[in-house]
């Protein structure tokens, strides 16, 4: 073969891959329009870590899923799971929100946590306010002592990044980033 078949038939395979890639996502959306539903276990996510916990901190370690897709003025479920919560030991969380989500007066104050569960869970109803990038905080509380987890919630598509100043071109126009080697 010669390197001209060679790469037309690399150009092909590479075209119909991402056909394939691209008309998926769409038979799956067709097939949830016509009365599909999707099986519970493909239906939620699983949870992420909000933030390693600390060694300072409270002890629990706040794992979120946020259930359905952040839109303005419509509620927004944020499923929330607490590890490390040791019974007789206080436990306790709060929650706060910043300017671009609403959060129910019912949940401003502190609740205790549930003991002798594995890993206890809850949901907390935020209604979205603005576009941009808001956080959830989570305060947890346990033997006195008070640790907060962030949780991004991202409404509208999020700002684009800032082109790097330090990426230099080479002669045959890759960019490289030059860094010290100690």
């Amino acid at each position: 073969m010669n390197s001209y078949s060679t790469s037309a038939l690399r150009a092909i395979a590479a075209a119909f891959l991402y056909g394939v890639v691209g008309v998926l996502p769409a038979c799956a959306d067709t097939a949830l329009s016509q009365g599909a539903r999707p099986s519970p276990v493909s239906a939620q996510s699983p949870m992420k870590a909000a933030a390693p916990r600390k060694v300072n901190g409270s002890g629990i370690e706040v794992q979120f899923r946020i259930d359905g897709t952040p839109r303005i003025g419509a509620a927004l479920t944020v499923s929330l799971g607490f590890e490390g919560v040791v019974p007789q030991a206080g436990a306790s969380v709060r929650f706060a929100v910043d300017a671009g989500l609403m959060l129910a007066e019912s949940y401003k104050p502190s609740s205790a946590l549930p003991e002798g569960v594995s890993v206890p869970t809850m949901t907390v109803q935020v209604v979205p306010t603005a576009e941009g990038l808001s956080y959830l905080h989570v305060f947890t509380t346990q033997r006195g002592v008070t640790s907060v987890s962030s949780i991004p919630v991202q409404v509208g598509t999020p700002a684009a990044a800032k082109p790097r100043s330090d990426l230099q071109s080479t002669p045959d126009g890759d960019k490289i980033r030059a860094m010290p080697v100690r």
